[in-house]
């Protein structure tokens, strides 16, 4: 069964088992993961659902769409490298865990 860990901005890790096919916004919201606003419901328009995906878990991920790439430029806090919208990412069998840090701020 797959694991998504949250790391909220203090480094506190949330780990919650899941189904394969869970989505790791929808996750966070349905179980209380403060940090994920995702004001849109899941839309793919408002960035505030923003995420890290660590190194080890990126590798796993399907590639980015474009209007994933470009809600992430009006994203509230930085944009780094592992930046996803967390929204974009279902959970597979094959993902096993997949880690995400939550920023300070979404909006």
């Amino acid at each position: 069964m797959p694991t998504i860990v949250y790391v909220e901005p203090d480094g506190q890790r949330k780990t919650i088992r899941v189904d394969p096919g869970a989505n790791v916004m929808r996750t966070a919201v349905s179980q209380g993961i403060s940090g994920i606003v995702a004001e849109c419901g899941g839309a793919a328009m408002c960035a505030t659902c923003h995420v890290y995906v660590e190194s080890e878990s990126a590798d796993h991920l399907p590639p980015m769409g474009d209007i994933e790439d470009e809600m992430l430029e009006s994203a509230t806090a930085e944009r780094l490298e592992n930046s996803r919208l967390s929204c974009q990412i279902n959970v597979t069998e094959e993902m096993g865990t997949v880690v995400v840090r939550i920023p300070e701020r979404q909006s």
